[in-house]
């Protein structure tokens, strides 16, 4: 029996992929030159990164353009104005366009009144000219502190949604038809290139694609999972690329997207082949250039991501159909891995079935043990169109049905009209006849879930939600 977990021994010899490192970005903000080339002296002999700006004009441009770690800005623009007003305002409009920027206020018109005004409108901390070296430094670096800290925290609040409770059962097997898929996956997985996994629904494309990234030097980072046949076109592009708040009606906060998500691990597109055509060219563009912006947002994004594909269509006829771009073929598919229906890996049966019968007593805290011969060999006669998921179904089923230590042919359920597409109508429950019209319907449309949904009346959203309920 061979299963995957062995390939992570060989992330020992891997060396830890490096974290990016770069300096703090520091935004300072005046109107005096003599000011702005003073400060650019000290902070650029403690090592930060500097952009200027000498007008709130030019700090709105540069914080959407980019991001910055702390925000340094004169209250007082305008020569004849020292009431601070305008930099009270502009203090409102980056709350606005970034509101976990750390701004740290100053001016040569201090006040205690103004140093409450600037901090009810979202400053940090206020600095007086002329100011003090040491205190001023102190003080960037401790919002910077803060700020890396704030950040990692609503990304890390984000991944924790997004995995949390997300176990995959091992790659489970001995058969031949199978050896080639491992040997690709201890190849390729080390690296960072593209692969597009092909197979039929249930056959286990996204243990491959954890297998692939457990074996990569991304293994310590998130490998985010998106079911694109799941997500409408409307939501989409917020949920693949995120949104700032506002972008649309029910935009009440920023939203970090899967790409950001993912930066520096795994993004893993499954169902691929149901990526509207109008956000193809979107999804194009970031996988060349790694650059994305967030919906309703100017500012440009860069995020280091690999990009693993799975679907059960054939992409080629795709884009012959004019449903699917040439170009993000070419760009998926660097490796291809086609996994073998389980009709085609019968050997595999009794393992997997065995696996997944410790999983699920385990779970359900039940002592069976294994299978009855007569439990066995349905196993081993059932077509399974609904692949390894249908056997894990099954399995599932059994445990929970059986009152003794072994599994009876009884215990497994299928010899129920829904697998075997017949039966007269009154004696179905409507989860069968729910099962049959869903398998007839994917039959007559030759798989194809969006025509299929069309047919039964359902969104393709809702349709994918009964495949997998029904293991199809």
């Amino acid at each position: 029996m061979l299963i995957t977990d062995h390939l992570k021994d060989r992330n020992v010899a891997e060396s830890p992929r490096a974290a990016r490192t770069a300096d703090p970005r520091v935004l300072i903000a005046d109107d005096q030159a003599d000011v702005l080339e003073a400060l650019r002296l000290l902070l650029k002999a403690e090592g930060f990164q500097l952009e200027t700006a000498s007008s709130p004009a030019g700090v709105l441009a540069a914080i959407e353009a980019r991001e910055f770690d702390v925000a340094l800005i004169d209250l007082n623009y305008a020569r004849d104005t020292t009431s601070g007003e305008e930099g009270l305002n502009l203090l409102s409009r980056i709350q606005g366009v970034d509101p976990t920027l750390p701004v740290v206020v100053m001016t040569a018109w201090g006040s205690v009144e103004v140093a409450v005004e600037a901090m009810r409108r979202g400053a940090r901390d206020f600095i007086q000219k002329p100011w003090d070296n040491a205190r001023l430094l102190a003080i960037i670096r401790t919002q910077i502190e803060l700020s890396q800290a704030l950040r990692k925290g609503q990304r890390l609040e984000a991944e924790n949604l997004l995995l949390r409770g997300e176990g995959m059962p091992s790659l489970v097997t001995e058969s031949p038809s199978m050896q080639n898929v491992l040997q690709v996956i201890s190849r390729v997985g080390p690296s960072d290139a593209n692969v597009l996994i092909l197979g039929e629904n249930g056959t286990g494309k996204g243990v491959v694609a954890r297998a692939l990234h457990s074996v990569s030097s991304r293994a310590s980072r998130p490998m985010v999972v998106v079911n694109s046949g799941g997500v409408s076109e409307g939501v989409f592009e917020s949920e693949l690329f995120g949104h700032v708040r506002g972008a649309f009606t029910d935009a009440k906060a920023d939203r970090v997207g899967r790409f950001e998500l993912a930066d520096q691990g795994t993004l893993f597109l499954d169902e691929i082949a149901n990526v509207p055509l109008s956000q193809q060219a979107k999804l194009l563009r970031v996988i060349e250039t790694g650059e994305f912006e967030r919906l309703g947002s100017s500012r440009t994004r860069r995020v280091d991501t690999r990009i693993i594909t799975a679907t059960n269509a054939d992409l080629n006829e795709e884009v012959v159909a004019g449903r699917f771009r040439q170009d993000l073929l070419f760009r998926l598919n660097t490796i291809e891995i086609r996994l073998p229906p389980l009709r085609d890996r019968r050997e595999d049966l009794p393992l997997l079935a065995q696996h997944f019968l410790r999983q699920h007593a385990q779970r359900y805290r039940k002592r069976v043990n294994g299978f009855e011969s007569g439990a066995m060999q349905l196993l081993l006669e059932h077509s399974w169109p609904g692949n390894v998921r249908e056997l894990d179904h099954a399995v599932e089923r059994s445990v929970l049905m059986t009152q003794g230590p072994m599994v009876k042919p009884t215990d497994l359920g299928l010899r129920s009209a829904r697998d075997s597409g017949g039966g007269r109508l009154e004696d179905m429950s409507l989860e069968d006849v729910e099962c049959f019209l869903i398998k007839k319907a994917m039959t007559r449309y030759d798989g194809n879930v969006s025509q299929a949904a069309k047919a039964l009346g359902l969104s393709r959203s809702a349709l994918y939600r009964r495949l997998q309920r029904y293991g199809l």
